[in-house]
């Protein structure tokens, strides 16, 4: 296996990434209440991904694994289609009632989101098969390979996956790290990147991103 020689980012260049487009108040506000509420919120540059997956798809159905207090929901919902229902699953009601003020700042109306409260591996399978043009993965990270198997199902051709935290502050490529949660992200990355139906691309903005596109 050949490896490319990269240099060491240097210091300051990781901000300049991540503060290359600013947030506005409605991103703000919900980035402090996932803060107060102790979901930690995907960073602006991969909020800035997912905004910008979802515009090229042009997407009019999102699912999204763990609502946290909104933020991800208000950047996926900038980058739909003016029609698009994001549907949004989490196990915490007060991670939603904080998500729902996100949406309305943001200037989205009730009609645009769908909230279930619930295991996302209770609700998860009763969503339609290839109904979906992306699934957006920020929640329990001992059931991302779990998740990786439903949310494939619930992609059309040429939708997208995508997952948070999948570096999981340089733990993953470690491999003397056997913690629960990091071997789970590092299962995950494995089975996407083994999967034929998927073109996938490990993206280092914030913790990890991980996206791959279905083909089939």
């Amino acid at each position: 296996m050949s490896h490319v020689v990269t240099p060491e980012w240097p210091a300051g260049l990781r901000n300049y990434v991540e503060d290359y487009l600013a947030e506005d108040e409605p991103l703000l506000a919900a980035r402090a209440a996932g803060q107060e509420l102790g979901c930690v919120p995907i960073g602006p540059a991969g909020g800035a991904t997912l905004q910008f997956l979802a515009a090229t798809l042009r997407a009019k159905a999102v699912v999204e694994v763990g609502t946290g207090a909104g933020l991800s929901g208000v950047y996926l919902l900038r980058g739909m289609a003016p029609d698009g229902v994001l549907t949004s699953i989490d196990v915490q009601p007060e991670h939603q009632i904080a998500a729902k003020r996100a949406y309305a700042a943001g200037g989205f109306g009730p009609s645009r989101t769908r909230l279930i409260m619930g295991r996302a591996l209770d609700v998860l399978p009763r969503l339609t098969d290839a109904a979906y043009d992306m699934v957006f993965v920020d929640a329990a990270k001992t059931e991302y390979p779990n998740y990786y198997e439903q949310g494939v199902r619930l992609l059309r051709p040429g939708g997208v996956i995508a997952f948070d935290n999948v570096l999981w502050r340089g733990r993953v490529a470690n491999p003397a790290d056997r913690e629960q949660d990091t071997m789970a992200l590092r299962e995950v990355t494995r089975l996407v990147k083994d999967d034929d139906r998927l073109v996938p691309s490990l993206l280092p903005v914030g913790d990890g991103l991980l996206v791959a596109a279905k083909n089939t």
